[in-house]
């Protein structure tokens, strides 16, 4: 396998990831305006909100990862 195709796979998997993250961001945005009743994105700020709690204690792993988030959308 030469250099040139893993690296295009590699630019692939970063957009993609790029994407996937912008899509969670406005699912979390949306379902914090609107409410956890909104049909899809209630689902996911449920979701996100358990795996947060799962993740830390007193919020310091949420706060990491939406640093993270942040960090990764002004690229």
């Amino acid at each position: 396998m030469d250099w040139l195709s893993f690296t295009k796979i590699k630019d692939f998997l970063y957009k993609v990831t790029e994407v996937l993250t912008l899509f969670v961001a406005i699912a979390i945005l949306v379902g914090i305006i609107f409410g956890p009743e909104t049909s899809f994105f209630g689902d996911i700020v449920k979701n996100f909100s358990n795996l947060m709690g799962v993740l830390g204690q007193e919020g310091l792993l949420a706060l990491i990862s939406i640093l993270i988030i942040v960090a990764i959308l002004k690229k």
